[in-house]
């Protein structure tokens, strides 16, 4: 009970107490990575703690000299702590008063320096986090524009955003989620452009998390802040392109940025965010529109092709005259239903073991799967030639939606697509239809209705998802994001 009343209250004067609270409840001593440095500073003892490995060397050697020429240029003065904040040379010093601050300050990679007699610290950010350096997305690439991305280190990720927004008004708010963890969560977005009332929701939900960690970053901020449940549709858009994010920000959107996670959390979005693609507006408005559109067909026949050849399948009278041809000309044991659905899944098999096969093998899992696998299923009977062709179709829709969330989601509504098919035929398929569509309207990601502008329609609005307009042309932000300013002129705010 001593030990918790020290560290709700303001730091003790001694420093033997301070130490011997850091050996008992923090583990100095234990933890061979957590250390305390004591130098004596015109007679008063200084303790400076620290983690290694997550502090630059460098930094702390160059303000341990400042700190002992201390001795040779100063004379005795009852004012040490005065003169130890002068002598940091850092642009990052801070003062903290309690020893809660002084252990999250720690233990989130910064130096504490404490003054024998004094009862506040001084906190330096010497932090140099062990990470990749930005490199271009994987899951994002593009032909032409920036190669640089996000990384695990939060700090990295808001300096790459202010990069391409050096606005007065930008704002990063930043708190710890998680009693264990201690994880670091911040905010962005353009203080007179996004809508308070968002802000603050977002803020409140985000302190609301009680949990003891946040080991898998955004995704549990995620679930903790919108309650998805099992809603196997994407609430948040993620994005590990700055380009992208800053993009968001400059329409009203509000970011969300977790340590240690490469990906940003964009809010609110709706179900035509995931559908776009940087891509789209690195090349002229013709040639962007022209890609949008072979990606929406895409993104269709991932979901709607597949269920509406195997009706075709099971019903061939729907079929005009010149489309007969349409249909296996071959019969197998295995009913059509079947072959589907282990076809279907055989491709979520490659995707998983692609995901966990070195670069090197790659390649020959590839070929084994294409020509070893495929050919010889078709000529043992196994699959018909058409069933490969149409969930090969289906397959490459999929991977052609740009939400990696999406369409995995869009994967499941093929799959129930086909299952309300084969047992009820042509009123499955509308029946199945009809509930995706309703499924999708009734969706709100944070009291934003999922399926806008299709539903509450919108006609401009939706005339900027069919068509990708040139910038000098959207001259309105979004009225999805009630952003405080419409304009994207300063001259009209």
């Amino acid at each position: 009970m001593v030990q918790q009343s020290i560290s709700k209250k303001m730091l003790p004067e001694s420093l033997d107490t301070i130490e011997d609270y850091m050996k008992r409840n923090i583990g100095l001593g234990k933890s061979f990575d957590l250390g305390v440095r004591k130098l004596k500073i015109l007679r008063k003892d200084i303790h400076i703690y620290y983690v290694n490995g997550l502090c630059d060397t460098q930094f702390i050697i160059n303000l341990f000299e400042e700190l002992v020429e201390i001795n040779d240029h100063e004379k005795l003065s009852t004012n040490v702590f005065g003169i130890v904040e002068n002598r940091l040379i850092h642009q990052s010093v801070n003062r903290i008063k309690s020893m809660d601050e002084l252990v999250d300050q720690v233990l989130s990679g910064l130096i504490v320096v404490v003054v024998e007699g004094e009862r506040e610290g001084l906190v330096v950010d010497v932090r140099s986090y062990p990470g990749r350096q930005p490199q271009e997305p994987d899951t994002e690439k593009v032909v032409r524009g920036a190669r640089d991305g996000y990384t695990e280190n939060i700090i990295v990720n808001t300096a790459l955003t202010r990069r391409r927004i050096r606005d007065e008004k930008l704002r990063f708010e930043i708190m710890k989620i998680g009693e264990r963890s201690k994880t670091d969560v911040a905010i962005g977005y353009i203080e007179d452009v996004a809508d308070p009332d968002l802000v603050e929701i977002i803020k409140r939900e985000l302190k609301s998390i009680e949990t003891d960690g946040l080991t898998m970053g955004d995704k549990t901020v995620e679930e903790f802040m919108l309650k998805q449940g099992y809603n196997p549709f994407p609430l948040v858009r993620y994005s590990e392109r700055p380009d992208v994010v800053s993009a968001h920000i400059l329409e009203g959107h509000v970011v969300i940025f977790v340590d240690t996670s490469p990906s940003v959390m964009i809010t609110p979005t709706t179900f035509f965010h995931h559908v776009q693609h940087a891509e789209e507006y690195r090349q002229s408005p013709t040639v962007g529109t022209f890609v949008r559109w072979v990606r929406f067909i895409g993104i269709f026949t991932s979901i709607f092709f597949l269920p509406l050849w195997f009706l075709f399948v099971l019903e061939p009278d729907l079929l005009p005259g010149r489309l007969a041809f349409i249909g296996p000309n071959e019969t197998t044991n295995i009913p059509i239903i079947a072959q589907l659905f282990i076809a279907d899944i055989g491709i979520e098999f490659l995707r998983m073991a692609a995901v966990h096969t070195p670069t090197s093998l790659s390649t020959a899992m590839g070929l084994i799967a294409a020509v070893l696998i495929g050919q010889i299923a078709i000529d043992v009977g196994l699959f018909v030639p058409e069933v490969i062709l149409y969930v090969a179709v289906a397959g490459i829709g999929s991977f052609m939606t740009p939400s990696y969330e999406l369409g995995i989601a869009n994967k499941i509504v093929r799959l129930i697509l086909l299952a309300l098919v084969a047992i009820f035929h042509v009123p499955g398929y509308v029946i199945g239809v009809t509930l995706f569509i309703l499924l999708l309207a009734s969706i709100r990601s944070l009291n934003i209705p999922y399926f806008w502008p299709f539903l509450p329609f919108s006609p401009m609005a939706f005339l900027k998802i069919l068509v990708r307009q040139s910038v000098p042309g959207s001259k309105l932000r979004p009225s999805i994001t009630h952003s405080r300013n419409r304009y994207r002129e300063p001259s009209n705010s």
